[in-house]
């Protein structure tokens, strides 16, 4: 066996049988920011046989503080998180086989991707996207753990169908805020913290060692806080996920246009707005643009636009919907 993981070969609890199991897994992360980032580049040092990387998102300069596996070269050329993660992972680990897909995580991605997976990481930043990733798993009896962090908290816990509640039983017990990273900020170890917790459950599951008591854990490391507490028994028995198996999110008919958390940005998902169609109009509007191997972005007024070629597009300084959409009109019509 490939020498790179003799330490871990040599860990009682993984071993030679353990390091074979992973190398036979196939794990998905959905975000590929502070939390994802830093899960993938675990579990590729790990050896997880395949990663399957989803994100909407591009590198920006304000990611580099906790986003570590990013630089400002990154930065600059605004690359997509997805393609950057392929860069560098690929890198650290050519073995591991690496699928990215640069695109808003909905319903019809997340099951496509379920069906070929072993476990879900969560690496978003926001609770609609989780509740899909709930669904998505519970429906294909798939592991998935969440994870999260703000300011110097933490807290993750990992989802196990017919094994464990799923997310929706406990969101009346989750801690509640509306903070985020963009209006409170965040520290890297809370980052390392939340993410230490969530690959050590994915390294127990892919080995199939993943036993109760189930818990949920919450700290904060700027406190020095610690605490655990077990939800085995927290079911909701008519829960619409784990138990009446309605799947709500998953039949939940998907928004054209939605807000990023924390965020003056606004998404928009129109099928019109091929890249032939954006070009064409921006070069009649004599609107200058600049054109990278991953997307077109340009300057609407005050509105810094980047389109994809799928249709997608984030809008900048946008602080509602009504707004974002009179921007496409006045554009596309």
């Amino acid at each position: 066996m490939d020498n790179r993981y003799s330490r871990q070969l040599l860990y009682s609890n993984i071993g030679e049988r353990g390091q074979k199991l992973l190398g036979e897994k196939t794990a998905v992360i959905v975000g590929l920011g502070a939390l994802g980032s830093l899960s993938s580049e675990m579990l590729v040092r790990a050896g997880v046989g395949k990663l399957i990387l989803i994100d909407r998102d591009y590198v920006e300069l304000t990611n580099l503080q906790r986003q570590t596996l990013y630089n400002e070269e990154d930065a600059r050329e605004k690359k997509p998180k997805a393609a950057a993660a392929y860069d560098k992972l690929s890198k650290i680990n050519s073995a591991v086989e690496i699928e990215v897909h640069v695109a808003h995580c909905d319903a019809g991605l997340i099951e496509s991707v379920a069906q070929e997976a072993d476990l879900i990481l969560d690496g978003t930043d926001n609770f609609d996207t989780r509740m899909l990733i709930n669904d998505a798993a519970f429906k294909y009896k798939l592991p998935w753990i969440y994870a999260a962090c703000i300011e110097g908290s933490y807290s993750s816990a990992a989802f196990v169908p017919e094994k464990t509640p799923c997310f929706r039983c406990l969101t009346p017990v989750l801690p509640a805020t509306t903070l985020t990273c963009d209006t409170a900020g965040i520290i890297s170890p809370a980052v390392h913290m939340a993410v230490s917790h969530q690959v050590t459950a994915a390294l127990k599951i892919l080995t199939e060692q993943f036993t109760g008591p189930y818990h949920m854990h919450i700290g904060n490391v700027w406190d020095m806080d610690y605490m655990k507490f077990d939800i085995s028994s927290m079911t909701e028995s008519a829960c619409p996920t784990c138990q009446t198996k309605e799947f709500p999110e998953l039949n939940r008919e998907e928004t054209s246009a939605m807000k990023f958390c924390g965020r003056d940005m606004i998404q928009v998902i129109d099928g019109r707005l091929t890249e032939s169609v954006v070009t064409e109009t921006l070069e009649q509007a004599d609107i200058v643009y600049k054109r990278t191997p991953y997307f077109i972005e340009f300057n609407y007024g005050e509105t810094r636009i980047v389109s994809f070629s799928n249709g997608r597009m984030l809008m900048h300084n946008v602080v509602n919907l009504n707004k974002a959409r009179t921007i496409i009109n006045q554009l596309f019509g």
